[in-house]
């Protein structure tokens, strides 16, 4: 589940009251007997992998870009494919460190500021926490500078199956199966390359593999990208048999950086590139997450293209996939099992699945998502492609969505934007708990989550009326290949600062 690579509306901030984090960028310790590390927020996951495997250790939940950072994670809530056994990136998090509004320097965990860190045993074998003050706040609580996270033990190869399916319904029913306890899988997720057509693609830690298992790799400039090879391998078995083979543990746990799952073919469609192996092959340094999105906010196609993230209720997954289908047309998209325990971050009203149950509501008014130790099942629907070129269009688009996302019993990721009006987001999320716990850690001055997230919709559609001299700028921004150059243009002169990220 990408997550802090954010599409945010450009807008006006006052430097003097930003809080530079960036030195924080350090693994402090590792420790293999309490299997645990030390880390500061600005630490990426590249960085947080290549610090832990030489312990023989790895983070449960690693998101799948590389350059997202521990306390984006954190801030934002985030998963990947080990989400169904761990939940989200923030439930791998022991204690952490908080600078609070005041200047304070406190730390929270289970048992000491519980309200901001909030802890519960849950699992199959071990604690896991739940976090839901700081973690999913987006900083508005406070700067978090420290974190200890757990981890597991690591082994060398992830051994893959890719299982054909042919509808949604078997997409999800497959996903079901292969995340229970007796599957054995450490990890699960899946892509619908259309609605008849997807794969399943399961993975085991392992240190030892068959003789006659392949190895493939994913990082290089001549190797595939994951989803093209995933589909190839489902093509080439029309008798619907699972395909096999391993790849090196850090292969794939940023297996989508190229490419960014699918969405950098859309760069080869607006520059009209063939779209082929050898052209990947050259053009390979601009198709890493990093590159990309300095050139997707550069250039401003944020506004161009649908990029969210909706957690579903396992029963209603396949209802929104139909709607994203009918409705949008949007193909390929990522399914993504995860558990939920406890509450969501920022503790969302979630729709009743049933009658009577929106009486059983937790302290704050919002909705509990675990009664009795109920463990609660969601699916993550990625929906990344192109929106309508009518900006008006475009935001019927995304409201439509994160319409249809609430009807069903869902919520939207907040790291992309947001098109809800106040209203409509002090509805969806426990305010009283969420103003109550600003109150009390003196954060009532800081920006909330929602004017961190939203998109100022009125300001957007008329900045191109504003003046003559406005609407030509805007004109020839838009005129074809302008923008686009310019993100290029911009990746290229920022290449010392990616590299050294």
């Amino acid at each position: 589940m990408g997550q802090p690579t954010q599409q945010r509306a450009e807008k006006s901030i006052q430097v003097v009251w930003l809080v530079n984090t960036s030195a924080l960028n350090h693994v402090l310790n590792v420790s293999v007997e309490s299997k645990t590390c030390l880390v500061e927020p600005n630490v990426s996951m590249d960085q947080l992998v290549d610090a832990t495997l030489p312990y023989g250790l790895v983070p449960p939940v690693v998101m799948e870009f590389p350059g997202i950072t521990v306390g984006g994670g954190f801030a934002g809530t985030a998963g990947e494919s080990s989400g169904f056994r761990y939940g989200f990136f923030g439930e791998s998090v022991n204690w952490i460190e908080i600078v609070l509004a005041n200047g304070e320097t406190v730390t929270a965990s289970p048992r000491a500021r519980e309200d901001l860190f909030e802890g519960a045993s849950a699992g199959s074998d071990r604690p896991i926490g739940r976090l839901t003050g700081v973690s999913g706040s987006f900083g508005t609580l406070g700067v978090t500078t420290l974190l200890e996270l757990r981890l597991i033990d690591a082994k060398r190869y992830v051994e893959l199956t890719y299982r054909p399916v042919s509808s949604t319904e078997d997409a999800l029913a497959t996903i079901k199966a292969a995340s229970q306890v007796d599957a054995g899988n450490d990890y699960v997720d899946g892509i619908l390359f259309a609605p008849d057509r997807g794969v399943i693609i399961t993975g085991r830690l392992t240190d030892d593999l068959a003789a006659d298992t392949e190895v493939q790799r994913f990082s290089r400039a001549q190797d595939p990208w994951f989803y093209l090879h995933a589909e190839r391998i489902i093509e080439k078995r029309s008798t619907g048999e699972p395909g096999k083979e391993a790849t090196e543990l850090h292969e794939y746990l940023f297996r989508y950086d190229r490419g960014a799952f699918w969405t950098g073919k859309y760069a080869f469609d607006y520059f009209l590139v063939p779209f082929n192996s050898v052209t990947r092959y050259l053009l390979d340094y601009f198709m890493h997450t990093r590159v990309m999105y300095h050139a997707l906010h550069a250039s401003g196609h944020a506004k161009k293209y649908l990029i969210q993230d909706l957690l579903l209720p396992e029963h209603n997954a396949e209802a929104f996939v139909d709607f994203v289908g009918k409705e949008l047309g949007t193909w390929p998209l990522w399914l993504c099992p995860f558990t939920v325990r406890g509450n969501l971050a920022l503790h969302p009203k979630l729709k009743p699945e049933k009658e009577g149950e929106a009486e059983r509501k937790n302290d704050g008014g919002g909705e509990q998502e675990e009664v009795d130790g109920e463990k609660k099942g969601f699916i993550n629907i990625g929906v990344w492609g192109p929106g309508s070129t009518s900006y008006d269009r475009f935001v019927d688009q995304n409201r439509r969505l994160e319409r249809k996302v609430r009807e069903l019993g869902g919520i939207k990721w907040l790291y992309a934007q947001a098109y809800f009006t106040e209203d409509e987001f002090r509805e969806i999320y426990d305010q009283k708990w969420y103003e109550r716990l600003r109150e009390k850690y003196l954060a009532t001055h800081l920006p909330t989550v929602f004017e961190k997230v939203k998109v100022d919709l009125p300001q957007a559609s008329e900045m191109d009326r504003r003046s003559w001299s406005v609407w030509i700028r805007s004109a020839a921004w838009d005129m074809w290949p302008v923008s686009g150059l310019y993100g290029v243009y911009k990746t290229l002169i920022g290449r010392e600062y990616l590299l050294a990220k």
